[in-house]
């Protein structure tokens, strides 16, 4: 499936989110406190973003993760938006606006804390993860 025709099929958050750098509400949102294993894929590209191996209690209201799955599957830009500094996190492949990453994550897994939009991912179950198409990533949960 092409890209215009997942855009269609996004809820009109998910487009705003991953489309125009929108925001979901804080702890009104799907994954913000998902504590099954799995990975989450972005909801446009179905590129694999993030593990729940990674994903860790922030307290912001938002799913949080220490790294990405894969080193080059986020793209880091600045973003100096409503007079803040911070650093927006965007797929590579699909280009969607996934959220921010902060220095403020646990420091003994690196320091990050990449806040992410459930609205910009698609949670897969470890065990949907060959049907799905992600087979490779089965080996992450023993």
């Amino acid at each position: 499936m092409h890209k215009a025709e997942r855009l269609k099929e996004l809820t009109p958050l998910q487009y705003q989110v991953t489309q125009f750098k929108g925001t979901e509400p804080p702890f009104q949102n799907a994954y913000w406190d998902n504590h099954r294993q799995g990975i989450y894929v972005d909801i446009v590209s179905g590129e694999p973003l993030f593990s729940s191996q990674d994903q860790f209690e922030a307290g912001c209201g938002w799913p949080s993760f220490t790294k990405p799955l894969e080193h080059d599957a986020v793209v880091e830009q600045p973003d100096h938006s409503y007079g803040m500094r911070r650093t927006e996190v965007r797929s590579r492949q699909g280009d969607s606006h996934l959220g921010h990453v902060f220095e403020d994550g646990p420091e003994e897994a690196g320091g990050l804390r990449y806040c992410i939009n459930s609205a910009s991912l698609r949670f897969i179950p470890k065990d949907d993860l060959e049907q799905e198409g992600y087979a490779p990533y089965r080996s992450l949960f023993p």
